[in-house]
């Protein structure tokens, strides 16, 4: 019985751990590392194809992003969440696929003329069709008997639409454990989404720590600041151009535009224009309409059983297609622009920062964290120009943060979620934050609540049952490889799992009839000799 630490391990993005408990192989959350890696992730302990389940958090891409990849590499067991978060994985795998198939394209568009490799994406629109095709959705609170070892549980962490921690129950032999899986933990009093519920009891917590050295801001009013921004920006004669993660943050904005509108705080553009510019966020935001009565906080729900939609009003324009998008920058009306994505990195928000960023009048609004290097840090550094579509757009628009928003809970919020368990667990893991963080944070639990407490770096290895460790591993330092030898490394690991997985294919047709292994071994020798070089 032992948990082994994967990602996220003194780094915020790429989230994976692995446990194996009786016969039993899982992992908890595969995700996508995003932005500047400080350290090398392990690699899983054994081959994917040998895998049963994944269990899953959240929806977002640092959680689930990799999920398709696992499938390329021959995993084929169940993929186990939340109703919710099943829903989003549709429209969100799909979409990282369509992006990582399109990056690909690009690339090899330019390689073709330099007379370079060809680049493969790091996984296609079918190895996530054939992920998605293993996910099985549960209810909160529903006690779910995966098989004799393991079972699990889903509690609402109020981060996103569906987030969930993760109780899982361990048995092998007579010895049983509990490991609670924080996923990442939701900020209080949100609009839409409920407070994170929490838990009791367990013998192992591996806990996030995003925010573990800090306190959000006391923000008085983001709907009374956003109210001023747009007030301001409207009677200049511009555009509000607010980038914006496609879900979660658009449909919180829409939820304060509403009552911005209902309540009277906009004067002499009362009917002002709102467009969502972006396909994944809209087939989002109509994912949070289907779940607003079973997902969120008590205020959203009566405002449903009413007849209300709290995230619906008069001037709201859904842009899908391509044109739609395009006829925006050529609307002379003032209006607000939501656009993903919200670091500026990619998508429709780049057109409308073209437009809209050498325009006095208009205002930029960030309502999210900007990571290092990405073009939203620089404009809220202060960057006078920028570099766009291979143009250099001067910075003359008025550029605003609205602090505050995070959906992760801040240091307080974090305490009060450990501080909720009635039992001190045997140890608390703490994970998903930056480099010092993770060792504040852990140092926090020991110092000030008696904990326990650990932060581990990927790699390391926890006997669950022995309460002991069988491996701590120190940070490898990740060594700046090219894009191309990245992709290269990834198809020659598919190549390997598809051999491994041909293996255990081969093993389990022992017994069978004569003439189908005849035939099975005659297809397996000439594939060889065509690829035996």
């Amino acid at each position: 019985m032992k948990l082994m630490f994967i990602g996220a391990d003194h780094e915020v993005t790429g989230s994976c751990h692995y446990v194996e408990c009786g016969n039993t192989k899982l992992v908890v959350d595969y995700g996508m590392e995003q932005g500047v890696n400080r350290y090398e992730n392990a690699e899983l302990p054994v081959n994917c194809g040998e895998l049963d389940y994944v269990l899953l958090t959240h929806a977002h891409i640092d959680h689930a992003g990799c999920i398709p990849l696992l499938y390329a590499r021959g995993f084929r067991g169940e993929i186990i969440t939340t109703n919710a978060t099943g829903d989003l994985c549709q429209i969100m795998l799909r979409d990282s696929a369509h992006i990582q198939e399109m990056e690909a394209e690009w690339k090899n568009r330019k390689a073709r003329r330099a007379g370079r490799e060809v680049v493969t994406p790091l996984y296609t629109m079918e190895d996530a069709q054939g992920a998605l095709s293993h996910l099985k959705t549960f209810d909160y609170g529903e006690l779910i008997k995966l098989n004799e070892d393991i079972t699990v549980r889903f509690t609402d962490a109020g981060h996103l639409l569906g987030s969930a921690s993760i109780e899982v129950w361990c048995r092998e032999g007579d010895t049983e454990k509990k490991i609670v899986f924080s996923g990442d933990i939701g900020n209080n009093k949100k609009p839409l989404t409920r407070d994170p519920d929490y838990i009791k009891e367990a013998d192992y917590v591996v806990m996030e720590c995003t925010y573990g050295n800090r306190e959000h801001d006391v923000v008085m009013s983001h709907m009374g600041d956003l109210a001023r921004i747009i007030q301001t920006t409207l009677d200049r004669g511009g555009n509000v151009v607010i980038p914006a993660f496609a879900v979660g943050r658009t449909q919180e904005l829409l939820y304060f535009i509403k009552k911005i509108k209902e309540e009277h705080m906009i004067f002499g553009h009362e009917g002002f224009v709102v467009y969502v510019d972006s396909p994944l966020a809209v087939e989002a935001t109509n994912i949070f309409k289907k779940n607003l009565l079973q997902c969120f906080d008590d205020e959203t729900r009566e405002l449903v059983k009413k007849g209300i939609n709290p995230i619906e009003f008069p001037g709201l324009k859904l842009s899908v297609t391509s044109e739609d998008s395009k006829a925006i920058n050529f609307d002379p009306n003032p209006k607000v622009i939501i656009s993903a994505s919200g670091m500026c990195d990619a998508g429709r928000i780049r057109h409308h920062l073209k437009h809209n960023l050498w325009y006095p009048e208009s205002t930029v609004v960030f309502a999210g964290y900007q990571a290092e290097t990405t073009l939203g840090r620089s404009l809220v550094d202060g960057a006078t120009s920028v570099k766009l579509f291979g143009e250099t757009i001067d910075v003359r628009a008025h550029i605003e943060m609205i602090q505050g928003l995070s959906s992760h809970a801040d240091v307080n919020g974090l305490l009060k979620w450990i501080g909720a368990f009635e039992k001190k667990p045997e140890m608390v893991f703490a994970v998903h934050g930056d480099d010092a963080v993770c060792n504040i944070f852990s140092e926090r639990l020991r110092r000030e609540m008696g904990l326990n407490a650990s932060a581990p770096f990927s790699g390391s290895v926890f006997d669950l049952a022995q309460g002991q460790w069988l491996c701590q591993t120190e940070g490898i330092p990740v060594v700046k490889v090219t894009a191309a030898r990245k992709r290269s490394d990834s198809v020659f690991a598919r190549l390997v799992a598809a051999g491994e997985r041909l293996a255990r294919v081969i093993l389990r047709n022992e017994g069978g009839a004569n003439k189908d292994l005849a035939r099975f071994a005659d297809q397996i020798q000439a594939l060889c000799d065509r690829w035996d070089r």
